[in-house]
């Protein structure tokens, strides 16, 4: 495409509409659908900086609300991995209709619990995405899934994040698909530390124009 776009949308996953934001550069090189992780929303400072930085390199970005304000309150479905995997899959359904899309090759971007959902949809009918990357991620929450996961699958962990590191290490054993495990020296779970959260924007960046480029 030649124009690129920058608007608020409401997703529709199944029944229910989610309120979101969508970003494409103009030539976007692929499609990058984010899942958030519990108590966060679109609006993570976070994931929105990550997104900031795959635009600027040519990536197109949809960042949404995984959840209902009313199931945000509910912990059984905020750590569902199942169901938050069904609505992401679903996004990516939708996000394909969109006109300015077509064409455009997806991958998941998850982080805490969301890398979990990103993993698992990326393996359900209809969600299968050409690459998955999980920053601070709880892969181990997809154990169900992981060893039927083809996307080729970037788990990003700080340094400082000893037991995650555990959990990601356990995780990677289990998948089959070409994978990686980086880890960002000196940055704890929400990569707060200056330029861990750059550093690992990039490596994400990377793996997305690489695979999302190829798909």
């Amino acid at each position: 495409m030649d124009t690129a776009i920058d608007r608020d949308v409401v997703v529709r996953a199944g029944s229910i509409g989610l309120p979101g934001q969508l970003t494409i550069p103009a030539q976007a090189a692929g499609l990058v659908v984010f899942a958030h992780g519990s108590g966060s929303s679109r609006l993570s400072p976070r994931n929105r900086h990550v997104a900031d930085l795959l635009n600027e390199g040519g990536l197109a970005t949809l960042l949404f609300d995984l959840l209902t304000p009313s199931e945000e309150s509910d912990r059984a479905i905020v750590f569902d991995i199942e169901m938050l995997a069904t609505r992401l899959a679903q996004a990516a359904l939708w996000v394909r209709a969109v006109p300015e899309a077509d064409g455009l090759t997806i991958g998941y971007f998850g982080s805490s619990t969301g890398g979990g959902a990103a993993l698992w949809a990326s393996t359900l009918h209809g969600g299968h995405a050409s690459a998955v990357v999980s920053r601070g991620g709880r892969p181990d929450l997809a154990a169900p899934r992981l060893c039927e996961v083809t996307a080729p699958s970037l788990l990003i962990v700080g340094g400082r994040d000893d037991v995650v590191i555990d959990l990601n290490r356990q995780a990677q054993a289990q998948l089959k698909c070409t994978n990686e495990l980086a880890i960002v020296p000196g940055a704890g779970h929400l990569f707060e530390e200056p330029g861990t959260l750059d550093l690992a924007a990039g490596l994400a960046a990377d793996w997305f124009v690489e695979y999302l480029g190829r798909a």
